[in-house]
């Protein structure tokens, strides 16, 4: 149904006629009224909002991977991510725009704000149907806010859809701690409201269930160190018998098929549809955008870490490239066809990520032999021996993350774990986090790059200067601020 109904759901594209600032309207008034009678509509602009999010694919890419240590640059890397990753970021960047989740977040509140009044002029509409469209909007709306405070901090947080020319245009911002204590909130309300699979695999690994409740709500509480609730969410996924860790020899199926039994929630591409990812062109060799960086080859290259399956299935040895998103075996030649290149689903969590936040919660409450497991089960699949660390939260921290690095390169996953470690116990590893990051630029940049970093509020993006021009109520990031 999910593919089916993507396949139509460009009718409602006229919600997003305004994305060049935050402010998304209709294109007249007219619409709202012939459009919400059926509960078909509901639908499709829910389908609307997970299309616009899978179309995203690649920016989830770079706000999760171009700050951090795994890539390189390529010589035909646009300026743009090139200044995104030497540190040199200013708010005309158009990396620095956040219309693409508010845009997003406005298909959200659109389902929310009319689904009620679709129910009572469509019959065949169920109180059941609507809290489950519901649950579904606030989970891709809270996963939308979750990334925005992840990148910017402090950002605007809106609830209602923008509809009408009498609302508020001129949103300031608010606490990015409040915002992610009140998607907490809504996530664990609407928990019993979303099913726990769908009709299909497809749609229990493409649309939210409450194992993916479960994930982010253990992601969000991992990133504002609440070990215990992370624990909690993280068990609830481990007693669902829709996920199983694969095994190590079919461990390239996440990326080769997608929706394995390890994926709990996968944005989907089918070219058969139209329906077509960024990453294969991003990461081809022919393009040259990215490598991989010295320390990616020196935990991922099999003869170098033995990573027979991580490390094959990750990067191309022989031309030190991604091979996830390009290749369709673990073998370093054989590519995905001209037919399937950008298949490749983008997924957002699995079991193994989120068995690693656990781990890491686990040894951040002193469980060391418990987070042990964890890692070394992880490992195992690997085709990996086992490992240890001494017993203190700093040792088990860098063996966790190394581990997630390896599991979860170029998976949008390693800049928000730094910043996450660097946040920890009032910026204890401030510096660790300055020396992972300046170690893959040039000498020359090194010191330069160090100054930017001290500051954290230098780890977020500014608030693109377009937002600035058009909503007189926001503040810049005041790391930013002289650029104004």
């Amino acid at each position: 149904m999910i593919k089916k109904v993507f396949f139509w759901v460009s009718i409602i594209f006229f919600f997003t006629a305004c994305e060049d600032t935050l402010v998304i309207l209709p294109r007249d008034g007219l619409v709202k009224n012939e459009y919400w009678k059926l509960k078909e509509d509901v639908e499709a602009t829910l389908m609307g909002a997970y299309q616009k999010f899978a179309q995203m694919d690649y920016l989830l890419f770079f706000y999760g991977e171009l700050r951090g240590d795994l890539l390189e640059q390529g010589g035909n890397l646009p300026n743009e991510w090139r200044d995104i990753m030497n540190g040199n970021i200013y708010p005309w960047n158009s990396l620095t725009a956040w219309t693409p989740f508010y845009s997003i977040i406005n298909y959200c509140n659109s389902v929310l704000a009319y689904s009620p009044q679709v129910k009572e002029s469509d019959p065949t509409f169920t109180q059941y149907k609507l809290d489950q469209y519901n649950a579904e909007a606030i989970f891709l709306r809270s996963l939308a806010y979750f990334y925005l405070v992840r990148i910017f901090k402090d950002v605007p947080y809106i609830i209602h859809p923008y509809d009408t020319d009498e609302q508020d245009f001129f949103p300031s911002k608010t606490e990015g701690e409040l915002i992610l204590n009140t998607i907490k909130l809504d996530l664990q309300q609407i928990i019993d409201k979303i099913p726990k699979e769908h009709s299909t695999n497809a749609e229990t690994r493409g649309r939210a269930t409450r194992g993916a409740v479960n994930a982010l709500l253990a992601d969000i509480s991992l990133w504002t160190f609440h070990y215990e609730d992370c624990i909690k969410y993280v068990e609830d996924i481990e007693q669902n018998e829709l996920y199983k860790l694969l095994p190590g020899g079919k461990w390239f199926n996440l990326f080769s098929e997608g929706n394995t039994l390890e994926g709990i929630f996968e944005f989907q591409f089918d070219g058969n549809l139209g329906q077509y990812n960024h990453m294969y062109n991003l990461t081809r060799p022919e393009n040259n955008y990215f490598q991989v960086s010295s320390f990616g080859l020196e935990i991922l290259l099999p003869e170098i870490s033995n990573e027979l399956i991580r490390g094959f299935g990750t990067v191309n040895p022989l031309n030190e490239f991604i091979w996830k998103y390009v290749g369709i075996k673990p073998d370093e030649y054989s590519r995905r066809s001209s037919a399937e290149q950008a298949d490749c689903n983008w997924i957002v969590y699995r079991l193994a990520d989120v068995l690693l936040m656990k781990a890491e919660a686990l040894s951040q409450l002193g469980s060391y032999n418990e987070a042990l497991i964890i890692v070394n089960q992880i490992r195992d699949r690997a085709f990996m021996g086992v490992v240890s660390a001494p017993q203190n939260p700093q040792a088990y921290e860098d063996m966790i993350l190394m581990e997630r690095a390896k599991e979860l390169a170029y998976e949008g996953k390693r800049w928000f774990d730094l910043l996450r470690m660097g946040r920890r116990n009032n910026y204890e590893r401030k510096t660790t986090l300055i020396e992972i990051v300046i170690e893959k630029v040039p000498a020359t940049q090194k010191r330069v790059l160090a100054s930017k970093l001290n500051d954290p509020n230098g780890w977020y993006l500014p608030i693109n200067d377009q937002e600035m021009e058009t909503n007189v109520n926001l503040v810049q990031n005041p790391y930013y601020q002289v650029y104004e």
